[in-house]
């Protein structure tokens, strides 16, 4: 199989507008339940789709596989890529490392997650996600995991100051159903969810669609089972040489999330910067110097 940094869920989502018909559908089917849906064999994967073996072949070499095997083989790496632990992932990289420092091996892999990430990500769906969230209407609610509950921290402390009614759910802990007591049709359940997803947090994304909230997916470039509820779905890649994986390229979506929903809302978000400053002066909360 030729070398491609790209998974195939990228590869079909850049490729979508020039499939026919059939292979649209085809590939709309693979996405559903991606990447299992690819794993049966060529006919058992047309007939899921309805549409013909010739179909099948056909689209997978617009893809850049050489044949349906290649295309299978790309799939098989990336669930084990997806199950990998920490000492796994140490393993595989330890037997490839190149002379050059570590500095230099990991800011090229970051910086090399990050142009991936922006080569992909879907610019209508930034833009229709920031508005959900700078909607004051809805109540906006944010979601982390074991690993990622920092970036829901991150990310919950800002929009705590930018908008009122902001709520972190700590899907970590068996208290989570409580808040969803709370969740109304219409409200933004940020959700942030990279491999080795987390049961929990499948449970609380499939419970929060039930109840009609809006769902932002920021994930991975394997993409977290929680897509399946998602509105819009994020991915960054997060792979680096390292036993942990790298979140440089979701913080970095974040942040600019962070500024968008901020521009978007400065009026009100002003007078609340405001607000805080003289309660941190009241309260002498930061040292100054003057």
């Amino acid at each position: 199989m030729a070398e491609n940094p790209d998974t195939v869920a990228e590869r079909l989502h850049r490729a979508m507008d020039g499939l026919t018909r059939a292979e649209r559908q085809l590939a709309y089917v693979l996405l559903e339940n991606y990447p299992v849906s690819g794993l049966g064999s060529i006919t058992s994967v047309a007939r899921k789709a309805n549409v013909s073996t010739p179909t099948v072949a056909r689209m997978v070499q617009k893809l850049g596989f050489s044949g349906f095997p290649d295309f299978q083989a790309a799939l098989r790496d990336e669930i084990e890529a997806r199950i990998s632990d920490p000492i796994t992932k140490f393993n595989a990289w330890a037997r490839q490392a190149p002379d050059e420092h570590i500095l230099n091996r990991f800011t090229d892999a970051v910086t090399g997650n990050i142009r991936q990430m922006l080569a992909h990500v879907d610019i209508e769906a930034f833009e229709e996600s920031c508005a959900l969230m700078a909607d004051h209407g809805r109540a906006l609610y944010v979601v982390g995991g074991r690993i990622t509950r920092s970036l829901a921290d991150y990310l919950f402390l800002h929009m705590q100051v930018i908008r009122p009614n902001v709520t972190h759910i700590q899907s970590i802990s068996n208290a989570w159903p409580h808040y969803l007591l709370d969740v109304r049709e219409g409200d933004v359940v940020v959700i942030i969810d990279v491999r080795r997803y987390e049961n929990s947090t499948l449970k609380l994304a499939e419970m929060a669609a039930e109840r009609g909230a809006r769902i932002i997916l920021i994930t991975d470039q394997w993409r977290s089972p929680v897509h399946g509820f998602a509105d819009h779905v994020f991915c960054g890649r997060i792979t680096v040489p390292s036993a942990w994986d790298s979140t440089v390229t979701l913080l970095l979506l974040l942040e600019t999330m962070i500024a968008e929903v901020q521009e978007r809302t400065w009026e009100t978000t002003r007078a609340r910067m405001e607000s805080l400053e003289e309660m941190f002066d009241r309260t002498r909360f930061f040292r100054k110097f003057t």
